[in-house]
């Protein structure tokens, strides 16, 4: 019966979750169950992480949480730990499964630090969790790109606090209730978006990396994307403004036909320089002449 209660808290986890991830889960209904009344999501967009945190990678050795944050790379930020039964597993997986999908490779374009929110946890499993989440991933030489790391509650609090990432503990199950969220960051450690649920859309994670990139080492395509995309607060994801696409597409279109018109306007210039240069064509215009 143990095992089976872990897996219904689980589940009811990941129902609120996707219904409501950005507010508490413990709200004001009667029927939430005990385990969830204090999960949930306080966004603090542009809210600073603590770089000087203190954690162990995944390798023992010890490190800041400000060595994953350089000049010109966003990261994705997952807070999760390694014997969670189901949700944490899920969420790594689909946001891997995402990363697949978009042009940008973690470790080259962006890094993925993900945070053991169980101070029990150790170097080893998170070396195991690590293997399997870039395995899921797949794409060759990515494995430096990701960052597993595990240290004391105190430290663990204060970046899940820095994040209003709100977990508990349930000692009956000695397991942790805690929301779906993967989040993004800015390169200074600023929070720059939050992704909730199970499944990750491959645009809103692109979309949410170039606007966490800041502008920064991005390509003129993608400012374009950047441009088109809104991210919409009610529905939790990233939507295409049609106003923005028909002034992005009158602005091509216009640039196109001058670069038309500039071109055949040189191309007869060319012709008519070329026909005045002929022997044959001089000696004609000589003879209207006289």
């Amino acid at each position: 019966m143990k095992p089976l209660r872990i897996v219904l808290v689980s589940l009811a986890l990941c129902a609120l979750a996707l219904v409501s991830g950005r507010a508490r889960a413990g709200s004001d209904d009667p029927n939430t169950p005990k385990e969830l009344l204090h999960v949930g999501v306080n966004e603090h967009l542009d809210g600073q992480l603590p770089l000087d945190a203190q954690f162990r990678d995944e390798n023992g050795a010890p490190v800041r949480l400000g060595n994953y944050f350089t000049a010109d790379k966003p990261v994705v930020f997952i807070l999760a730990y390694h014997s969670c039964p189901v949700l944490c597993g899920m969420v790594q997986n689909a946001a891997a499964a995402a990363l697949k999908e978009i042009p940008w490779t973690v470790g080259d374009q962006f890094q993925v630090v993900v945070v053991s929110i169980d101070p029990r946890d150790t170097p080893e499993t998170a070396r195991t969790k690590r293997a399997s989440i870039a395995a899921e991933y797949g794409r060759p030489g990515s494995d430096s790109g990701f960052h597993f790391l595990v240290g004391q509650k105190g430290e663990i609090d204060r970046v899940a606090s820095a994040v209003g990432f709100e977990y508990e503990y349930d000692a009956n199950q000695g397991q942790y209730a805690h929301p779906t969220v993967v989040m993004l960051a800015k390169p200074n450690g600023q929070m720059a978006r939050y992704l909730y649920g199970l499944e990750y859309s491959p645009t809103d994670v692109r979309v949410g990396l170039l606007e966490a990139a800041n502008g920064r080492s991005i390509s003129t395509v993608e400012k374009m994307i950047l441009y088109c995309y809104h991210y919409d607060p009610q529905g939790g994801k990233y939507v295409l403004l049609a106003t923005r696409v028909m002034r992005l597409g009158g602005a091509l279109t216009a640039i196109l036909l001058g670069a038309f018109l500039a071109m055949m306007w040189a191309r007869e210039r060319h012709r008519a320089a070329t026909h005045e240069t002929r022997p044959g064509a001089r000696a004609a215009a000589k003879t209207e002449s006289t």
